[in-house]
């Protein structure tokens, strides 16, 4: 009778630690296939279950808009990503610098083109949506012992109305006929949206929440970064952002709303990279490093970095982290 009730506990002990095994999902954005990558050992030794690739996974745009460096960027980075990505689940979207023109928008000439080459570089299957229709979002409900993530991956490219400048600094548009999106992906984000789910997590190149630098961001067009806002806000389920773009990584809060940037795996700003070798930092440099901006919860980082997501499907806890080069935590939040 001891012995049975000893197998008892050890099965319902094996059971409940086979079920709780947390599901990881690292993330980040800025890779360029001209720099060294170290940052993979660590993102491997986290024992990922899949990665996200958030947009400037390659540094192929000319200013010609010619798609001969982006094909040849195509082409080195396939031999520096690790081959063990091969065994995980592996998400991108593009930016600017994978897209083909610097903060490049819908009248980039050669979007069509660009597109062809993204989904054959990631080797997306020719029966899957993104071959037939104009932009690359899509949608996935991953089923994740039984926790439903609605995946909403954004295309903040191809479609976007022109900015403001020609360059940086930005400033954001009162012109409401001007969008991110684009009508038919707005149609199809309303829609998606809906699905029942655990965690809504979406994937944006460009920052959503952040408003105070002077870059690319949602804020641009104020009147689609609150669409957006309202939209999630409508929701019951629980909302996560994911995004890059910036060359820094940081924690955005906005409500009950949450974005984390994570930004850069390899290409720290020339500031960062300037800093890292000084013992005294000049205050025009620092200037650099520093962001003011009312949602930031901690202060922005500024070196490689990537994010991680642990889902523990027992309880349902949602943990959220940046991490620096050597994969350790530079901050922890619960969802």
């Amino acid at each position: 009778m001891i012995i049975k009730k000893i197998i008892f506990i050890l099965c319902i002990c094996i059971s409940n630690s086979v079920y709780a095994k947390e599901y990881i999902i690292g993330f980040g954005s800025c890779i360029d296939q001209k720099l060294p990558q170290p940052i993979w050992k660590a993102i491997e030794d986290k024992n990922i279950d899949a990665f996200m690739f958030l947009g400037d996974n390659v540094y192929g745009d000319d200013p010609s808009g010619d798609l001969n460096k982006l094909k040849n960027s195509y082409i080195s980075q396939s031999t520096k990503l690790p081959q063990w990505l091969n065994q995980k689940k592996v998400i991108s979207i593009w930016d600017d610098h994978d897209y083909g023109k610097n903060d490049g928008g819908g009248d980039y000439k050669n979007k069509k083109e660009s597109q062809k080459l993204f989904l054959d570089f990631w080797k997306i299957p020719e029966n899957d949506i993104r071959h037939k229709r104009d932009g690359l979002y899509f949608n996935e409900l991953l089923d994740i012992e039984g926790f439903k993530v609605n995946l909403i991956v954004l295309d903040t490219r191809y479609f976007r109305s022109k900015l403001t400048s020609a360059k940086s600094p930005y400033t954001s548009t009162d012109n409401l006929n001007t969008t991110i999106l684009g009508n038919e992906q707005w149609t199809w984000f309303e829609k998606v949206l809906s699905q029942d789910s655990d965690l809504i997590l979406v994937l944006s190149s460009i920052q959503i929440l952040a408003t105070e630098h002077v870059f690319e961001r949602w804020d641009l067009f104020p009147h689609e970064r609150l669409r957006m806002i309202n939209l999630l806000n409508s929701k019951k389920t629980k909302s996560l952002i994911i995004s890059g773009d910036r060359h820094k990584g940081g924690l955005y809060k906005k409500g009950s709303l949450v974005e984390l940037t994570s930004s850069s795996l390899n290409k720290p700003t020339s500031a960062a990279r300037i800093s890292r070798n000084l013992s005294i930092v000049p205050n025009a440099i620092k200037k650099q490093l520093i962001e003011d901006d009312k949602l930031l919860q901690n202060k922005i980082y500024n070196f490689e970095n990537f994010g991680l997501i642990k889902i523990n499907t027992k309880n349902k806890q949602i943990e959220i982290s940046l991490n620096d080069m050597d994969g350790n935590e530079i901050f922890v939040d619960v969802l």
